[in-house]
């Protein structure tokens, strides 16, 4: 979808009259204004006041069901390697968390982050009787609500609306990726764009060379005469291309710490490390990356997969510490469901319950939070859950975005312990 702006000339029966001089500032606006390559006309909101100290959130989406036995391994318990005895992780070759716990050997990157006092992981996140389908366990995370009750825009979207990010002058959140939009970003009442590239959000002009000049004229003349619309106009003209030339002027300004694995994952963080850059006041980025479904050929597979986040969120972290912004940044890595505890017969695993998330940034309480999920005392083959995930969600409204709870998530949730100082 693109947001275009058309000079219109309206009549006296309309109630509104624009002088067609005064409107159009330039001959070549006759013919179209101005146009963004993105899925919603956000942008072109008038500007407010930004909310709570300008935090940014970046959501990583491991979709397919990550298994959260093996990526928080609890390497010591005898039932583990009972339950596992072909892909079971080795004691010898975890990333150790505590005494009892360690990260799976590939996520070195999240290992680092522990070392620095820069991650937080909850342990046993889920919700009541869970539901093992990939899309409705899914639609369960986004929404906060099950296909019963009633789905009409997201919890991201919610917060959004809820602190009256409508009026931004830039995108409140930003969804960057090929896939459709995550349901989490639905509002009735803000729009979010989704890009798939940093080339993409631009500001696409007319070809000729005074263009640029011509909009600022409009946007900048007097508004002696002026009227409601033609104030919207002036007001949308001029912050779309202020957001423009800044996303335009990311890839420029920006000069990354450090090189950013060669991955999609890797490739869209590095963007979201630009746009923080720019001074984009963008307080929500959301990413996503799938292959978590491992029912067959699990080890290699999965490795593999909690390298790309690790390497990439770790990156991510470094980076915007580097560029001064590390105070701002909190990285939430979530998947719909664990997997169950016992592998099945493919060297895999199959749908199951709670599993890890993960917190990365400055300011945590640094470590596991919470207790493992005990393996003698599953549910149907399952690990039970012990926190909420509404409960992490809590945590990052009030503690991280200094939001209110209920509007959000329809309920007042105890957040989860993982701020420092919370």
């Amino acid at each position: 979808m693109k947001s275009e702006f058309m000079p219109y000339h309206f009549s006296k029966q309309h109630g509104i009259k624009l002088p067609r001089r005064s409107f159009l500032g330039h001959a070549s606006l006759s013919a179209s204004v101005l146009t963004f390559g993105v899925t919603a006309p956000g942008v072109l909101c008038e500007a407010a006041s930004l909310a709570k100290e300008d935090r940014i959130l970046v959501v990583v989406e491991m979709a397919g069901g990550n298994d959260g036995l093996n990526t928080v391994i609890p390497h010591r318990d005898d039932l583990y390697r009972a339950a596992r005895p072909k892909i079971a992780i080795d004691s010898s070759d975890v990333l150790a968390i505590n005494d009892e716990l360690g990260l799976h050997p590939a996520m070195r990157g999240m290992a680092d982050l522990l070392e620095n006092g820069q991650l937080s992981i909850v342990q046993g996140v889920g919700y009541e009787n869970p539901n093992r389908s990939h899309f409705e366990s899914m639609d369960i995370w986004h929404s906060c609500y099950r296909k019963d009750e009633t789905r009409q825009d997201g919890w991201i979207g919610r917060y959004l609306e809820s602190e009256g990010m409508a009026s931004l002058t830039d995108p409140p959140a930003l969804h960057l990726g090929k896939r459709q939009q995550p349901f989490a970003l639905m509002s009735r009442g803000v729009r979010v764009p989704s890009i798939q590239s940093l080339e993409q959000f631009r500001l696409r002009v007319a070809d000729s060379p005074d263009i640029r000049n011509a909009i600022r004229s409009l946007s900048n003349q007097s508004r002696e005469d002026a009227t409601d619309l033609l104030g919207f106009v002036q007001a949308s003209s001029r912050n779309a291309l202020e957001a423009s030339e800044r996303m335009e002027s990311a890839g420029v300004k920006y000069k990354p710490s450090e090189s950013y694995p060669e991955t999609a994952l890797g490739r869209q963080l590095e963007t979201v490390a630009k746009l923080i850059a720019s001074g984009l006041h963008t307080r929500v980025y959301y990413v996503r990356i799938d292959g978590f479904d491992t029912h067959a050929n699990q080890p290699d597979a999965h490795a593999v997969l909690l390298r790309t986040v690790g390497d990439a969120v770790s990156t991510l972290v470094r980076d915007v510490n580097a560029q001064g912004d590390g105070d701002r940044l909190l990285v939430m890595c979530f998947s719909e469901f664990g997997r169950r505890v016992a592998e099945n017969a493919s060297d895999g695993t199959d749908h199951g319950a709670a599993g890890p998330v993960f917190l990365a940034g400055n300011g945590l309480r640094s470590g596991a939070v919470g207790k493992h999920p005990p393996l003698d005392d599953l549910q149907n083959g399952d690990l039970l859950h012990g926190v909420d995930f509404r409960q992490v969600y809590a945590a990052v409204l009030k503690d991280w975005l200094k939001c209110s709870i209920r509007p959000v998530l329809g309920a007042d949730y105890e957040p989860v312990d993982v701020f420092a100082g919370s």
